[in-house]
């Protein structure tokens, strides 16, 4: 029986789109800019930024060097911000009727840049946070350690006490995926601008009917 559903926020929640950011920090004076991001997972100085081994100030003044100009906090976030294209109602509208049965989850690689916007104000036209959404953030600059990596799983498996087979973990990225598997957890993956909502209702249905019918 599912009693917790964990989230991706990137591909899943948000609708990405890799190359916009590319494009962003090229324009500060990063030539290289496609060689640090990945749509699952960062390299180099931007994974350092997201695995927590490198702060928000950290993180301007090694891109600022390498653009050989000065990057502020606003700039750095306005290339990160480009990598997210839009925060579909209808998916954050999803949590609200989750919760009123599951523990609902949010686990992302993601950093100070993106947080700074999603836990304010400023992440839907209502005045929500994405905090308002679910029961705990898993943020991976916070636990120092990234997606698909065991250890983050670990964690989070540690903080929820319950049975790895009870949790559904909803991610885009196939790595991921197969991390969450073997940890033993139960897995969907969808592809990044797609409504995915009816094939989890329709994965949580069958979960209900199985576990009906197994009385």
């Amino acid at each position: 029986m599912i009693d917790t559903i964990i989230f991706d926020l990137g591909g899943v929640l948000v609708n990405i789109d890799r190359d916009r950011s590319v494009r962003a920090f090229e324009s500060l004076g990063l030539t290289d800019a496609a060689s640090y991001l990945d749509p699952y997972h960062q390299n180099g100085f931007f994974l350092e930024l997201e695995d927590g081994r490198l702060d928000a100030a950290g993180f301007c003044g090694h891109l600022g060097r390498l653009c050989s100009r000065p990057v502020s906090f606003s700039q750095a976030q306005e290339a990160w911000m480009t990598f997210i294209t839009d925060v579909p109602a209808a998916r954050l509208a999803f949590l609200d009727e989750l919760r009123k049965e599951f523990k609902v989850c949010l686990l992302s690689n993601t950093n100070p840049f993106i947080m700074d916007w999603a836990r304010s104000s400023r992440f839907t036209s209502e005045g929500r946070r994405l905090d308002d959404f679910f029961d705990h953030l898993f943020l991976s600059y916070e636990m120092k350690c990234v997606k698909p990596g065991r250890e983050i799983f670990g964690k989070v498996m540690d903080f929820l006490q319950t049975d790895p087979g009870k949790v559904l973990f909803i991610d885009d990225g196939p790595a991921n995926i197969a991390a969450g598997n073997e940890c033993g957890l139960r897995t969907y993956m969808p592809v990044n601008g797609t409504n995915w909502i009816p094939a989890v209702q329709k994965l949580l249905a069958n979960d209900v009917t199985s576990r009906n019918n197994g009385r």
